[in-house]
């Protein structure tokens, strides 16, 4: 059996180009040029202490808190997930409510389950046409804050997966206007703020605190994020302690050495390396752009690092070369197999490709590529999804493709559903021994209470949370999703759900 390092060696010997995360698309002279192991330390005399800081790690850090805008800044080697865990339990306390944006990663959920707080949801608006999930909406957040006078915090997630920006600094304004703290999951934007083609970032427009996955849109290595707090709406202290319990004990300096080289970077190369790579994704955009069928989808308000490729077309959606439903999934795999070019995620009806200043011309040339062959082979769709039964279909592949049914539901939409109870009660009731605890089929999980989570991984936002009641339009996306061989997560046994049977 190969080892996990054999894998990666020929995956990275091979020829296959990386449209995902990290940021440094596996090119160590964007970091350095050191073998890892040299430089494997722990806290020996000279180099610093993460968790008590006054030396090298200090200045790092300061170092980091200038370039983003920021009061204070703490680096991240347990990704933004600890960030995202320290900072609500920095802001709250057991049994709080806390207004959240409903398309916020799971790790916030983690966090609402952790100090057994009560959500108040925010769902984003949703495109029809684009079939993504847009902004939240600062009136909403008004509105909501009015009518829960409880809420202690706000949580929002900009940009999100799919490059969608909120307007920051007006939710901002919402928060304060409450004397409330506002906490931006900003993984997604590490690169905002250095070059005029892209948004300035959350410490700049009055979060906070700001949550930056240095990784994801940089180049350094996966694990690496940042956490900046601002103002004086945060108990600093609290939050810090947070991060001394849920670090490691062992921080690797390999990552903390990444972090600070990155910020070298942006200190001093800013321009030489984002110049470049802003014209080089600009000619790719326009590139792009010239397809007739499969489009590069964009808000108003956008992340445009991020290459969002749909095959929903101009009407319901597009069609292969055999009359066969194209979706999101068969995309990436088309430019897998035929192409070995790697997306970082397939959605309903569309994928991403991540650019980060990483990328080269040859790799862009080489998407540009795939997508205009592709483009030729896939045609409009008029009417439904289905069409496993069109006359265009040779036999062999009716036979080969499982029978699917027509769902009127909109892939990629985020259904709502009715909060009944909070994570922290449902699960501690299945923990306690209560009864009407049952596994059901997600297809036949109607009605029911649901006592886990369940998402498409990635993005990694929650379909279901526990405690949501299950409604017949949720169901109906689990089946939309499971029929096209997309993989819910979360979930303890594939294609069912634990449900509470008594609420």
């Amino acid at each position: 059996m190969a080892t996990i390092y054999e894998k990666l060696k020929a995956y990275s010997d091979s020829d296959y180009y990386g449209f995902h995360m990290p940021g440094h698309k596996r090119k160590m002279h964007m970091s350095w040029d050191a073998d890892p192991y040299t430089v494997d330390i722990t806290e020996i005399e000279g180099f610093d202490d993460l968790h008590h800081a006054e030396g090298i790690l200090k200045e790092a850090q300061e170092r980091a808190t200038r370039i983003y805008h920021a009061d204070e800044t703490h680096f991240l080697v347990n990704g933004s997930t600890v960030g995202i865990l320290s900072a609500i339990a920095g802001v709250t306390n057991k049994g709080d409510q806390i207004l959240v944006a409903r398309n916020c990663h799971k790790s916030v959920y983690h966090a609402i389950y952790m100090n057994e707080l009560n959500p108040v949801y925010l769902y984003p608006r949703f495109d029809s046409e684009l079939q993504l999930n847009i902004e939240i909406s600062a009136e909403d957040v008004r509105r909501a804050l009015d009518r829960y006078p409880q809420i202690r915090a706000v949580m929002i997630v900009s940009p999100t997966y799919d490059g969608i920006v909120s307007d920051v600094a007006e939710i901002a304004k919402a928060a304060h206007e409450k004397g409330l703290p506002l906490i931006v999951d900003e993984a997604h934007g590490a690169h905002f703020g250095f070059h005029p083609y892209f948004p300035e970032n959350a410490n700049q427009k009055g979060a906070d605190i700001v949550i930056h996955s240095v990784h994801k849109t940089l180049p350094a290595f996966t694990q690496t994020a940042l956490l900046h707090m601002n103002g004086n709406l945060v108990n600093r202290e609290k939050v810090r302690r947070y991060l001394h319990m849920l670090q490691s004990s062992s921080p690797s300096y390999i990552l903390m050495a990444g972090i600070d080289q990155c910020m070298e970077m942006l200190d001093h190369h800013c321009e030489e390396v984002f110049d470049p790579y802003v014209e080089r994704l600009k000619r790719c955009r326009e590139e792009l752009g010239k397809c007739e069928h499969i489009r590069l989808a964009e808000t108003k308000h956008y992340d445009k690092s991020k290459l969002v490729l749909s095959v929903a077309g101009l009407t319901k959606g597009l069609v292969d070369t055999y009359g066969a439903e194209a979706t999101g999934i068969q995309l990436q795999e088309d430019l897998l197999n035929q192409y070995h070019l790697q997306m970082e995620m397939a959605a309903g009806t569309y994928v991403i490709a991540m650019t980060s200043v990483g990328d080269t011309d040859e790799g862009m040339k080489r998407l540009i590529k795939a997508i205009y062959e592709l483009d030729k082979k896939y045609k409009p769709l008029q009417g439904a999804y289905n069409t496993v039964d069109s006359d265009i279909v040779p036999e062999e592949i009716k036979k080969s493709q499982k029978k699917e049914k027509n769902y009127d539901i909109e892939p990629g939409y985020l259904p709502q559903a009715e909060v009944i109870y909070s994570p922290a009660q449902v699960i501690s009731m299945k923990d306690a021994g209560a009864d009407g605890f049952q596994v059901v089929p997600l297809t036949q999980s109607e009605g029911y209470i649901s006592a886990e989570y369940a998402y498409l991984y990635p993005p990694g936002i929650p379909m279901l949370v526990p405690g949501e009641r299950i409604t017949a339009q949720i169901r109906e996306h689990f089946q939309w999703y499971m029929e096209r061989t997309y993989e819910i997560q979360g979930v303890e046994k594939e294609g069912y759900i634990e449900v509470w049977t008594h609420g």
